[in-house]
């Protein structure tokens, strides 16, 4: 079983295998069908499709966060679809290192460890020649059983009593500009949650886009969390997506039990009645 990363090459070498399930979640923020779009050019041969708009987050209504989740049934509903059943294996895969870890960590979410995301994503994939195909691919309906894992998310309200009180150690993992209130562009205020430490979720990765070693991101990662147990850390990022970076990460550097604030700055920042710290991380 695959739980935090799979290789190109072991990719490969699975890509007939009726057992493994390789998802697409490549997707732009700013062009939402943009990646619809890349993936009907070309994708990984067999893979399918999921966006993070329609698939992953549900609508949202100006106060949840720009990509609320769905509903348990619903995404249940959405893994049976895309062909993921008990004894799937799920390998998913973006272009820049964004989008994957948020299906990762919503599988595992609804208690479905056998998933892993594509190390050097699509990228990594063409560069290395390995077979890609057009259209459309559609896997045979699987029945897909939710065991909700409700400890991996914290609600506003606990990230607000912690921004107080410092019991939980929350860790922003959007740039670092973005973090101290300048160049925003996506949410309503700008700056971060009061007493939140800063994490860019880019820096998980080497410049050809793979996964940095576990011992340097364990490194980094517990200077960030300053110790804490894993449980008493929470990620959080613009819309409760690349936090899941962080998570993968830190799962990849053997640091697991940390959680998800998923409604993050966009849901924080949506209420006016809420405080906003800004300036670089302390």
């Amino acid at each position: 079983m695959h739980r935090t990363l799979v290789s190109t090459a072991e990719l490969a070498g699975h890509l007939d295998d009726p057992t493994w399930v390789v998802v697409d979640v490549r997707y732009n923020l700013t062009d939402t069908a943009a990646g619809a779009a890349q993936y009907r050019e070309s994708h990984i041969a067999g893979a399918v499709y999921a966006s993070l708009s329609h698939d992953l987050a549900t609508t949202p209504t100006g106060t949840n966060g720009r990509h609320p989740l769905p509903t348990v049934e619903t995404m249940a509903a959405t893994f049976g679809r895309l062909g993921i059943g008990p004894a799937t294996q799920v390998v998913c895969y973006d272009a820049d290192n964004m989008f994957a870890a948020r299906l990762w960590w919503m599988l595992r979410y609804l208690g479905h460890d056998a998933v892993a995301v594509l190390d050097g994503g699509f990228p990594k994939w063409v560069n290395e020649g390995r077979p890609v195909q057009s259209g459309e691919q559609h896997r045979t309906p699987a029945t897909f059983t939710p065991a909700l894992r409700a400890g991996m998310r914290v609600p506003v309200e606990t990230v607000a009593a912690a921004s107080q009180d410092g019991t939980l150690r929350l860790v922003d993992a959007r740039a670092p500009e973005r973090f101290a209130g300048q160049n925003e562009t996506l949410d309503k205020a700008a700056g971060h949650i009061p007493g939140a430490g800063n994490h860019f979720f880019k820096l998980n990765f080497t410049p050809e886009g793979t996964i940095r070693p576990a011992e340097e991101l364990r490194a980094a990662l517990t200077a960030t969390t300053e110790g804490k147990p894993m449980s008493d850390v929470v990620m959080y990022c613009g819309s409760g997506v690349t936090a899941c970076q962080n998570l993968l990460a830190l799962e990849h550097a053997g640091l697991p039990g940390a959680r998800l604030y998923v409604g993050s700055w966009s849901e924080w920042s949506a209420d006016p009645g809420r405080p906003i710290e800004t300036g670089a991380a302390r």
